[in-house]
C-alpha cells in the first residue's frame, strides 16, 4: 500500500510537531508529591505516575506527555511552578 504524497506530508508534518515534556530527577521531591502532581496536572493513573517516577528515580529522566509544543508548554509551567524539573524535547 502506497502513500500519496498528502498522506507522506501530512505523517512528516506530525512528527515534527511531536514533542516530549520530560521530567527529570531532583533530589527535592518525594515521590509521592511527584506521582500526585502527575496524577493531577497530566491526568495520569496513579499507576502510571508511579512508574514515571520510579523511572525518573533510576533513570534520571522519563518522557512524561507526548504532543505539540503548544500543547505541552502549559503543563511545563505549571510543574516547574510546583518545583519539578521538566523539560520539553
Amino acid at each position: 500500500m502506497h502513500l500519496n504524497q498528502t498522506e507522506k506530508y501530512k505523517k512528516q508534518t506530525n512528527k515534527i510537531n511531536e514533542h516530549f515534556l520530560i521530567l527529570v530527577n531532583d533530589d527535592y521531591n518525594t515521590f509521592e508529591f511527584v506521582i500526585n502532581t502527575l496524577v493531577e496536572v497530566c491526568n495520569h493513573q496513579p499507576e502510571q505516575a508511579e512508574q514515571c517516577a520510579l523511572i525518573t528515580h533510576f533513570v534520571g529522566k522519563c518522557d512524561i506527555k507526548k504532543g505539540s509544543y503548544s500543547q505541552l508548554k502549559p503543563l511545563k509551567e505549571t510543574m516547574l511552578n510546583k518545583g519539578l524539573s521538566v523539560i520539553i524535547e
